[in-house]
């Protein structure tokens, strides 16, 4: 009898060995449980067995390994796993139940099994499962068989423990690798070397560096700068001992230098980069990792741009009318000059154009700030004659320069549509504006008009300069006007083009624009539904 223990036990150190070797070769959870419930079973003479675990998200129970029962006749055991809860130091309450219902399922199964055994799979104070041994027949479980199989019960307990620490570790990972990746700002982060080891998407397309060619170079080959705007960049701020102890994050901006060879390029002729590098401490206050966050600022960079020369061209275009008008009015009120009725005349109408001239500047300032508000909106009228309309705005405009031949061109039927002819007069008159001021020589501008069945389009073609690729980005951009000898000459706000695109999109339409292929200057193109 004895010897018959020393054997047992012997044998129980080789199946804990074998388990403990399995959970440190990173064993598949379902082949460790099914080995740990292979070994309770012959351990104690048994004929089947099988592991079930509590699912925490809803309590109930799954079986999650089997050992001696056919796959097809698992299901005729769920009356085991039912309203017999496991409770510390009654198991032998349940038994003569679990006993019963054993025998309900042997009867139906066919497998003979007359009694059952029960161990908690227990992680701190918390049941995470219960092993099953079934026995049949005439063998009966020895006395101390539950002490013998708690030690397999302790070893399921610590796999199911930590596959279930690794799984939530492994989907945290995952989250925080898709909030990385879908992020908006570009994330970088940097091992002790200043190794990239992290580069996602937003990154990439403000680089444009793919994250598999990043990743594992040195910072430096990837952040390059043309021009800091501050005072500082990170492989100088460590030259000067940065990170101190408690030393806020290190933030550095500048125009980024892109790659040659950068697999993307941007429209923008210039990038605008702002990175904040926050640095990962451990323990012993040695740098384990630099996380870097970035952010494009170049439309940031482009407005602040824009609201300058705004602030400028406004002033200078609100300054002109007022100082004509103030200056005939000054001159039409001295008191010792008496003017002939032709100069009166001439006066006055000079003073009413320049007065014209500020209030249309102003309505284009409030159309631009209701755009920004919201409060944009349309009066729409039927019947709306774009012929008619493009007409009268030619003839308005040819009497305003010499050196401009302006030509309608529209089809007999040519439809009337729905619309607001207010607005859609404004768009004539800012792009004919527009065709005259950067077409300085002359030449023709042709107005043309095509009728579809859902929609109609309208063309201004002129014999200007052109509009370069890389200005073609912000045409239609508010206070953008092109960088240019003749722009700079030329009177205009920059909300010419703004004002026609948002009212032609406010129309259910769109409006485009191309240099001509077969000559100098640009035709915009607009279309509007019919309906």
């Amino acid at each position: 009898m004895a010897r018959a223990l020393v054997d047992i036990r012997v044998l129980q150190r080789e199946y804990l060995l074998a388990i403990t070797r399995a959970l440190t070769a990173e064993l598949d959870l379902h082949d460790l449980l099914r080995l740990i419930l292979q070994a309770s079973v012959e351990l104690v003479s048994g004929r089947a067995g099988m592991i079930v675990l509590v699912e925490p998200s809803t309590e109930s129970m799954r079986v999650a390994a089997v050992y001696g029962i056919p796959p097809h006749l698992v299901d005729h055991f769920s009356p085991l796993l039912k309203d017999l809860p496991y409770r510390e130091g009654q198991e032998n309450e349940v038994i003569p139940e679990m006993t019963r219902r054993l025998n309900e399922v042997a009867l139906k199964a066919d497998l003979g099994l007359t009694k059952a055994l029960r161990l908690p799979m227990i992680s701190g104070k918390e049941v995470i499962g219960l092993i099953y041994v079934f026995q049949s027949g005439t063998y009966v479980f020895m006395d101390d068989a539950a002490k013998l199989l708690q030690s397999f019960a302790e070893q399921a307990a610590i796999a199911v423990k930590n596959a279930r620490l690794y799984q939530e570790i492994n989907q945290e990972k995952l989250r925080l690798g898709a909030i990385l990746e879908q992020s908006a700002d570009g994330v970088m982060i940097l091992n002790p070397a200043l190794h990239i080891t992290v580069f996602n998407r937003a990154l990439s397309q403000m680089t444009g560096w793919q994250p598999g060619d990043a990743i594992g170079r040195h910072h430096d080959e990837i952040v390059r700068w043309r021009s800091l705007r501050t005072d500082s960049d990170l492989p100088q701020a460590l030259k000067n001992g940065w990170p101190l102890p408690g030393a806020a994050h290190l933030y550095v901006e500048g125009d980024f230098q892109r790659s040659e060879n950068a697999y993307y390029q941007p429209v923008q002729d210039r990038v605008s980069l702002g990175i904040t590098y926050a640095p990962l401490m451990d323990g012993n206050g040695r740098m384990t990792n630099i996380i870097a966050n970035v952010r494009d600022l170049t439309r940031y960079r482009e407005e602040e741009a824009l609201q300058k020369t705004f602030i400028s061209v406004v002033s200078h275009e609100l300054k002109t009318p007022v100082s004509i008008i103030k200056g005939y009015a000054g001159t039409l009120r001295r008191q010792d000059a008496h003017w002939s009725p032709e100069i009166l005349d001439e006066s006055l109408a000079v003073i009413e154009e320049e007065a014209d001239n500020l209030t249309n500047l102003i309505d284009n300032l409030l159309e631009a700030s209701r755009l920004q508000a919201g409060t944009f909106n349309l009066e729409i009228h039927e019947d709306i004659n774009l012929a008619k309309l493009t007409a009268s705005a030619a003839k308005k405009f040819g009497t305003q320069s010499g050196k401009h031949h302006i030509s309608v061109e529209f089809p007999q039927d040519f439809p009337t549509i729905y619309g607001d002819e207010r607005r859609l007069g404004q768009v004539l008159n800012n792009l004919l504006s527009n065709a005259i001021k950067y077409s300085p020589d002359g030449g023709n501008i042709i107005i043309s008009g095509t009728a579809h069945s859902e929609h109609v389009t309208l063309s201004v073609r002129d014999n200007g300069i052109g509009i370069p690729k890389h200005e073609q980005h912000r045409i239609f951009q508010k206070f953008s006007r092109l960088d240019n000898a003749l722009s700079r000459k030329t009177e205009g706000t920059g909300l010419g083009l703004f004002l026609t695109k948002a009212i032609i999109e406010a129309h259910n339409g769109r409006i485009w624009f191309t240099n001509n292929t077969d000559g100098p200057g640009t035709t915009f193109t607009f279309s509007l539904p019919r309906n």
